[in-house]
């Protein structure tokens, strides 16, 4: 049997080692339009901002290890179409130029996403980038790291743009303004009473300023180059500007397939990571995942579903039939705030009969040093009072609490358990009622 898969990135390469150590004799090939493969996006804002010097620290595995270990790994090559009657695709050599075919048996789609370039004028400009691929990493970063670079403007407050101002403030700029169209930081993902701690917190930084309902018209260049930017507000100088608004999956050379697509193309697949096509699957960024709570296919390109999936198709293209138990959208960034489940926001358009518990309270012992404030927002079912959704921000330990509510929310636990939990108790960590216990207590 011949394995195609499209992309090296995060679900490919966990789908052709998966499928390589089942199926001993399957013929695996894989395309990837860079030199780089398998390795972590999540690390970009973390590299820009010089917490650590080494980008290959990204790299799970190099290329030549996957080549070592007998798997057919064709770099710097991109799939422009695919024939699905022939199941054929193309391919197109970005050395040499060369056009060429192969064909497979089973095909696998993980070809990712791409930043999303809004309509800007003069977004060409030199001095603008974007922080989706490693090279853009490797780009930004040079620059950052600058000394005459002081001034830095984030367009979206989204994940990256939020951590692209820390890089920025952990490099010592001058100035970083993180411009936002919406009324809210991360707005699709946390209610506003998180989001408001976030802001206060974004806003504590010396030197930061956050602009919320700004629209970004244009890049002001001067001889080509970013000097600042105009909004329909003002305008502010900048020496660079980072764009980061949000991602659209890579499967436009799918359009003539009849691939069941979402509306922003992304491959809509089933528990088996199948799509609508039999014999091609897909994981990662272009393609939905389906959710516990929600119960549909949902578009949330994160690193770990990425994997998981990317795991679950290499046994099935290896012939195996391994469902995908779904995702709860479990995330965190390090203002520091995590989520996980549905946002009370989501509970309102599946009309669910719901309740909400917001507690402010501290994070550990007053006598023990480092006690800081902790806010915890609970989504529950108001009839069978099962936890639906979480969101906690804080400082210390803030976001591995969002990992026992995920926990809560895939079990079905309801907030009267989780009142009663036995989370653990030391001074440094917490308080004798955690305040997960007393967001449950509160439920009423």
């Amino acid at each position: 049997m011949k394995i195609i898969i499209i992309g090296g990135v995060a679900a490919g390469m966990s789908a052709a080692a998966k499928a390589s150590r089942i199926d001993k004799n399957a013929e695996i090939v894989i395309y990837e339009k860079t030199e780089i493969v398998s390795w972590g996006a999540c690390g970009l804002p973390y590299y820009v901002g010089n917490f650590y010097e080494d980008p290959n620290n990204m790299i799970a595995r190099p290329v030549e290890k996957f080549i070592e270990a007998g798997m057919n790994i064709k770099i710097k090559h991109e799939v422009i179409g695919i024939d699905i009657e022939k199941k054929e695709i193309t391919i197109k050599n970005l050395v040499t130029g060369e056009i060429f075919k192969d064909n497979y048996d089973k095909l696998m789609v993980a070809t990712g996403a791409h930043a999303i370039m809004p309509p800007i004028k003069n977004l060409s400009a030199k001095g603008v980038y974007t922080l989706k691929d490693y090279t853009d990493g490797i780009i930004l970063k040079e620059e950052m790291m600058k000394e005459e670079i002081q001034d830095i403007i984030v367009v979206g407050a989204g994940y990256i743009g939020i951590e692209v101002v820390e890089a920025a403030k952990h490099l010592g700029k001058r100035s970083v303004r993180l411009i936002q169209l919406g009324e809210r930081v991360l707005l699709e993902s946390f209610d506003k009473e998180i989001t408001d701690v976030m802001e206060e917190e974004i806003r504590a930084h010396e030197g930061v300023e956050l602009h919320l309902e700004e629209a970004v018209q244009e890049i002001i260049e001067k001889d080509g180059k970013v000097v600042g930017i105009k909004t329909n507000k003002g305008e502010y100088k900048a020496d660079l500007v980072v764009i980061s608004t949000g991602v659209r999956p890579n499967t436009a050379f799918l359009k003539e397939t009849g691939i069941e697509m979402l509306p922003n193309g992304a491959l809509i697949i089933d528990e088996f990571g199948k799509t609508s096509i039999d014999s091609i699957y897909s994981a990662g960024d272009c393609a939905t995942v389906y959710h516990r709570v929600r119960k549909e296919n949902v578009y949330i390109p994160l690193a770990t579903t990425a994997n998981k999936i990317g795991r679950i198709v290499g046994e099935n293209l290896a012939g195996k039939n391994t469902p995908f138990a779904g995702t709860l959208g479990s995330a965190a960034i390090k203002v520091e705030a995590g989520r996980t489940g549905i946002t009370e926001n989501e509970a309102i358009k599946m009309g669910i009969n719901y309740k909400t518990v917001f507690v402010k309270d501290k994070n550990q012992t007053n006598y023990y040093p480092g006690r800081e404030d902790i806010f915890v927002k609970l989504i529950y079912n108001a009839d069978t009072r099962v936890l639906l959704g979480a969101q906690i921000a804080g400082k210390k330990g803030a976001v591995l609490r969002v990992d026992s509510l995920a926990t809560a929310i895939y079990s079905e636990l309801t907030v009267d358990e989780i009142g009663m939990m036995d989370f653990c108790y030391a001074p440094p960590f917490a308080r004798t009622w955690d305040v997960m216990n007393v967001a449950g207590n509160v439920a009423k």
